[in-house]
């Protein structure tokens, strides 16, 4: 009860502050909130901490304090979803696929609620902000402009805000061991399309605020003294200029066109990030910037722990090539290290490309295999072709020649609870190597066979529907020949069924198909020296230390530099002076340096409050590194393992189904299922083509009890999961 106590009091107070930095975003266009907050800063003047640490406690804290507890919540909500069952109530209905078409894909009820409320936000603070403005135009100083030219320019001064409040929240969704979508049960693999929709909407907004200055520049004849002007003080156009054609590069190189076909180009050119965010600073300032600084904060933080949790390289312990051009890579892992199904990695192999890295789903579960881990890879891009160029070529090589082969590893990445443990029944949806994920589920669900284990209740029926182009995929599913042998012990009963779909009927049965689709070949790799043990991230705990570490840090280096290096303007001859002389000092900072001096003392406060904890999570590396036994698994347990993966007599050919010559006719498939449930509590995951995810999103809205709450008759409740592990 203590624990869940605590649980309860985390998620209410991340609620509060959540609540709170949102409520400043709603009343920041506000005449009332300028007016209070002015009066703030100007009272924080006068103290140690500045107008600038106000501004970094109540605009960028807020959603670090929120991503630090968050952390201490996971770890400890994931001991308490063990033995839970989905409850059902009709905000399932919410959670599950609302709307499915090719343009925008599959979005459930929440999404499109929030969607809507963010513009909602949008037109909130634009028409705020404008009417405003409207009501007050004055003319500047600077142009002599028309009345429509001065309302077009701040119109497109405000469009300006718009993009900044998509940047406020554009690098969140892309976190991994910060993830703050985490605690909203969503993983990074299928949060990061709310990356590609906030960024979309950024360089909409920031183009028509850009081009829009451009052009009442160009009709008023101004734009040879403009567009090149690096101001003292106030917002730097040229700045903005930069920033504005880097965020162009980048998006116009993230679209799906290129990020699928020339993945290298799209990751180089979105390392342009840095100077993205580094001209955003110089152009709108100190105040505007710290509006953004928590996803910025988080985010390079973030990129630094992955960076220092992937040293030292590992190796490949060995490799099997399938014939259907599917590597198995196996790993090695330290014996403390725990992940659920369904985690992925991501993998750097120096030997092909320095720099990228490309994410994988684990087949393997860490219940059984304490020394190993291992991912599928389907080698048909550049990057994977690479990679079975290289194992190949090692079996031509003599035994004593075998090079080994270093990699890079980060992660596992992957949900705090087993939540495929919440439903009564599953029904497995699988194309092609999508079947990866599915494995792992399915060996963790036999390692609890196995070993009689009462921890966790196993859905008492799944059926697993895999379509494949070809029969050689059938091997993939060697591993898991335990399950389909369907023992009266087992606590859960497996379906298979099989569509292959550009072959024509053979008469093997399962059995033999898995052996004859199995014929792998062994690579195992000359290891030379000292070979370390994949560790993973960071406990919670200390990630969430380091980011109030990292806090901390910055705050008091921005406080001493702004001492230090910013003049003070205050004024001794006396304490009683009038509100214009007070108003007077308080800019006197601002008229003595440029505005440009507050920007680079971010800057430096920033590299400052990184390198602090790197320091501190390099010594709890070395440390872990000092405590590793044995990382290598010895050949003859490999040995053993290859044996025991291969044993497919026992498998129950009437109990699964093989079909040749076409697709499922998946309406047909989940009808069947649902008359064998009886309206419980089912699972829905799918994994493959995006056409797919699709269709079996449309099934799942149709058929769910959830949609259909006033209804008497008793329906099943789908619970709708697209597992996605490719960006």
């Amino acid at each position: 009860m203590g624990k869940a106590a605590v649980v309860i009091l985390l998620k209410v107070l991340m609620i509060l502050i959540s609540t709170a930095w949102l409520s400043l975003w709603l009343l920041k266009p506000t005449n009332l909130w300028t007016r209070k907050w002015k009066a703030a800063e100007s009272s924080a003047r006068n103290t140690v901490f500045g107008y600038y640490g106000l501004d970094f406690t109540v605009y960028t804290f807020p959603v670090i304090a929120v991503a630090m507890i968050g952390l201490v919540y996971l770890n400890l909500q994931s001991w308490g979803q063990r033995n839970s069952r989905q409850i059902r109530s009709s905000t399932a209905a919410f959670s599950n696929p609302l709307v499915t078409s090719n343009l925008v894909g599959i979005l459930s009820g929440v999404e499109i609620l929030s969607v809507f409320l963010f513009i909602l936000f949008l037109a909130w603070t634009f028409y705020t902000r404008i009417s405003h403005d409207f009501t007050k135009l004055t003319p500047m100083e600077s142009l002599k402009l028309d009345l429509w030219q001065l309302k077009f320019l701040r119109v497109a001064t405000r469009f300006g805000l718009l993009a900044e409040a998509c940047l406020a929240f554009l690098l969140l969704p892309i976190l991994r061991e910060l993830a703050v979508f985490r605690i909203l049960g969503i993983q990074f693999e299928a949060s990061a399309r709310y990356h590609i929709w906030l960024g979309t909407a950024m360089i909409c907004f920031a183009t028509f605020h850009g081009a829009s200055t451009l052009f009442i520049w160009g009709v008023s004849h101004y734009i040879q003294d403009e567009i090149t002007k690096w101001q003292r003080t106030g917002r730097i156009y040229l700045a903005g200029e930069i920033t504005l054609v880097v965020g162009l590069v980048m998006w116009i190189t993230s679209l799906p066109q290129i990020r699928r076909k020339r993945f290298e180009i799209f990751y180089y050119i979105h390392h342009l990030y840095i100077i993205f965010l580094v001209f955003f600073l110089l152009h709108a300032g100190d105040r505007h910037f710290y509006m953004i600084f928590a996803g910025v904060f988080l985010f390079c933080l973030d990129k630094l722990l992955r960076i220092l949790q992937s040293w030292p390289q590992t190796h490949i312990l060995s490799a099997r090539l399938y014939p259907c051009k599917v590597v198995e890579l196996i790993l090695p892992k330290d014996t403390g290290l725990k992940y659920t199904p369904t985690s992925i990695i991501f993998m750097k192999i120096p030997s092909i490309s320095r720099f990228q890295w490309h994410s994988f789903s684990i087949t393997s579960s860490s219940t059984i295999d304490h020394h190993t881990m291992s991912v599928l890879v389907k080698c048909d891009g550049r990057w994977t072709t690479s990679l079975y160029d290289n194992i190949r070529a090692q079996l031509d090589s003599d035994a004593d020649k075998m090079k080994s082969l270093p990699v890079a590893i980060e992660g596992p990445y992957g949900p705090s609870s087993l939540t495929f443990l919440r439903y009564d029944n599953l029904l497995l949806v699988a194309g092609g190597i999508g079947i990866t994920p599915f494995l792992s589920i399915l060996h963790e669900i036999a390692a609890t066979q196995g070993n009689g284990s009462s921890r966790y209740r196993l859905p008492s029926r799944i059926q697993l529907i895999y379509v494949v182009k070809k029969s050689q995929y059938i091997g993939l599913l060697k591993s898991v020949s335990s399950l389909l042998q369907n023992h009266p012990s087992n606590k859960c009963h497996l379906k298979l069924k099989v569509f292959v779909t550009q072959e024509k009927q053979c008469g093997a049965t399962l059995g033999e198909m898995l052996n004859e689709a199995s014929q792998v070949q062994w690579v195992h790799f000359g290891l030379k020296g000292p070979i370390y043990s994949i560790h993973g991230p960071q406990s919670l705990y200390w990630t969430a230390a380091l980011a109030g570490i990292a806090s901390i840090t910055f705050l008091v280096f921005l406080i001493c530099f702004n001492h230090i290096f910013v003049p003070s303007g205050k004024n001794t001859s006396g304490h009683h002076s009038s509100k214009l002389a007070v108003s007077s000092k308080m800019k006197a900072p601002k008229e003595n340096s440029p505005s440009w001096v507050a920007d680079i003392l971010i800057i430096s406060s920033f590299i400052i409050s990184l390198a602090c904890p790197s320091l501190v999570a390099i010594v709890l590396r070395w440390r872990r590194l000092k405590k590793e036994e044995v990382p290598l698994v010895s050949s003859k347990e490999e040995k053993v393992q290859q044996l025991s993966s291969i044993e497919t007599k026992g498998v129950v050919e009437e109990e699964h189904e093989v079909h040749f010559g076409g697709r499922p006719n998946l309406e047909d498939e989940f009808s069947k299922f649902l008359n064998e449930t009886n309206g419980s509590d089912i699972g829905v995951l799918v994994s493959g083509p995006e056409t797919m995810k699709e269709a079996v999103a449309s099934l799942c809205q149709q058929k769910s009890g959830c949609f259909h709450i006033g209804n008497k008759e008793k329906k099943p409740y789908l619970s709708f999961h697209a597992l996605t592990f490719t960006l």
